[in-house]
């Protein structure tokens, strides 16, 4: 009876869902739905499939392990929601108006890219560190604040007052600017009469034995030497020299040739002057910097010389009398080859060797003195990164690393963002946490392939035999995994799928490279002199940061590159090279 009474209910109900379905309201309601259904499908898919978006200027795609592509004229970014995790639009994006609430029930997949995709949004909008009044978004551990940093710096490269040097004292950065605060005649005595005796520039880092013999000394030395306390003194003599722009002059070429023009004005006690730096004459370098080394890097010299230099340039006596110089009164020998400055006598004969080629150290060589010699230019010419490099270096770890940063930042905090403003910073945070480097995943080994067109100067060695070295190193530091690969050739990224499986991951720069053997004046031609410029130099300094480094010393570009990392506290971290080559 109950199941009689109950398929005549089931019969009614279904009759009347029939009437329903059949009237045009609910018609409506139903293609819209299906409607909903096919376009967020689509949506989705479009996001899975290409995920790309612009970070500043540089345009960005998800692509497995890689820094994404490089443009230098994209504009900002906008965000979009994601289920019931909301992600707030670009449009002046205020963390306060995130509520957490928002986004409960999202998954950790989701959580990680609302907190990677704010960060990128504060990134765009500001260069300077992920931080503002009442936000709620946790500071990015792998994000440097540039605007503090770049005061820092200028700090650290300009005298105070009559003091023979900058305040470089034994505290580090920020906390030398607190112990101006202490109300102590002691404790600023001691400073005073330190900044007075001379302590070593901040910008060598690590041990005496983890740097090249004599650095810190060389590198206060070269300070001293390019900025004299006074720049109108009739003694102070000066050399102007553009950088070079021969279009077959990669940015390693044209370093190495300024390292031989400062080694000349060493020698001559002249103050070296670099004018016109066609690398830097695009939009992105401003006013003043514009076309000029510094708006990468502060300048070789202080701005009281360089004034004084170009004031000289239009008086013929000063040329005759030989106070001011320019590159063309010299020999492209003496430029390229010339003899290396002995102030410091030959502290080269005894460099300890930590390179290592066919399994075999390389001792001794006929260009010890040039190794040495260009592995302190650079170090100075690049002592101290703008803001403009800064933010570059912020936008290339964001690419590369964020995403893992967010993860580690959720896992303290238990998968959650913080409902609360974070508390104004304390003093440790400000003074001495604040001076630590950028995270980024360690250890980390930096590896740039040359190949292309050099095969016509070098051995190009294919890349099989670059992960060989990898995986030595990796037998002996097994939890080594990543690795920041720096090439202009496409099918050495395509390569890097072979390895992935074994448990390596790789990070680059996602420009357009070769696919064929075409000259690197060309390429670079064809990917702007903004793009050509400010990827490798990106490339450059993650390789000088990284914990160890496999190259080709016939490479001008790898022959650099160790000669920061011997210079930064790299020494006894080794060099593993593909090939002998030319130098010995």
């Amino acid at each position: 009876m109950e199941a009689e009474e109950q398929r005549r209910l089931e019969k009614v109900l279904s009759q009347k869902a029939l009437a329903m379905s059949s009237s045009f309201p609910c018609q409506i309601c139903v293609v819209g739905f299906l409607c909903g259904v096919c376009l967020t499908s689509l949506f989705l898919a479009g996001l899975t499939s290409f995920g790309s978006f612009v970070l500043g200027g540089i345009s960005f795609r998800h692509i497995s392990s890689s820094v994404s592509p490089w443009n230098s004229s994209s504009p900002i970014i906008s965000m979009v929601a994601m289920g019931d995790c909301t992600t707030p639009k670009a449009r002046g994006l205020a963390s306060n108006d995130i509520n957490p609430n928002e986004r409960r029930g999202c998954s950790e997949k989701e959580k990680v890219s609302h907190l990677y995709s704010s960060w990128t949004a504060f990134l765009n909008e500001s260069k300077d560190l992920l931080a503002s009044s009442g936000a709620r978004v946790p500071k990015a551990p792998h994000i440097e604040n540039c605007k503090r940093k770049a005061e820092i710096n200028k700090r650290l490269d300009t005298r105070l007052g009559s003091e023979t040097f900058p305040p470089w004292t034994l505290w580090k950065g920020s906390l030398d600017i607190y112990s101006e605060t202490v109300e102590d005649k002691e404790l600023n005595h001691l400073r005073h009469q330190d900044m007075s005796e001379g302590a070593y520039p901040p910008w060598v880092t690590g041990p005496n034995e983890d740097n090249y013999p004599l650095t810190r000394k060389v590198q206060r030395d070269i300070w001293l030497h390019q900025h004299p306390v006074n720049c109108r003194d009739p003694q102070v003599k000066f050399l102007v020299a553009d950088w070079e722009r021969i279009p077959g002059f990669g940015i390693g070429a044209q370093i190495a040739g300024i390292c031989g023009l400062l080694a000349i004005a060493i020698t001559e006690n002249r103050v070296l002057v670099t004018n016109y730096y066609n690398r830097a004459d695009h939009d992105g370098c401003n006013g003043s910097s514009r076309a000029s080394w510094s708006c990468y890097f502060l300048p070789e010299t202080s701005q009281e010389c360089r004034d004084r230099a170009f004031e000289l340039m239009n008086q013929q006596e000063a040329w005759d009398n030989g106070i001011i110089k320019a590159k063309e009164n010299y020999t492209s020998k003496e430029m390229w080859a010339g003899r290396i400055p002995r102030n410091w006598g030959t502290p080269w004969s005894y460099l300890q060797p930590t390179t290592e080629i066919n399994g075999s150290f390389t001792a001794f060589h006929r260009k010890m003195d040039r190794r040495w010699w260009r592995a302190q230019a650079v170090r100075y010419l690049m002592r101290f990164p703008t803001d403009y490099t800064c933010h570059l270096m912020n936008v290339a770890r964001h690419a590369a690393f964020g995403r893992e940063a967010a993860e580690m930042v959720l896992a303290n905090d238990n998968g959650e963002l913080p409902e609360e403003a974070e508390q104004p910073s304390s003093e440790i945070e400000r003074y001495v946490w604040s001076n630590h480097k950028p995270w980024i995943p360690r250890p980390l080994l930096s590896m740039h392939v040359r190949m292309g067109d050099k095969a016509s100067e070098m051995k190009v060695v294919q890349f099989k035999e670059y992960m060989r070295l990898a995986n030595r190193l990796r037998n002996h530091f097994p939890n080594l995994k990543s690795i920041w690969l720096s090439t202009e050739m496409q099918e050495v990224i395509d390569l890097t799928k072979l390895y992935t499986p074994s448990g390596w991951t790789f990070y680059f720069t996602n420009v357009r490279r070769q696919v064929s053997n075409m000259s690197m004046a060309a390429y670079e031609s064809s990917l702007g002199r903004r793009t050509s410029t400010e990827y490798p130099l990106v490339n450059f300094l993650m390789a000088t940061e990284a914990d160890f480094f496999i190259g080709a010393l016939g490479s001008t570009w790898s022959f650099l590159i160790d000669g920061m990392r011997n210079t930064g506290g790299k020494v006894m971290a080794g060099y593993l090279s593909v090939n002998k080559d030319r130098f010995w």
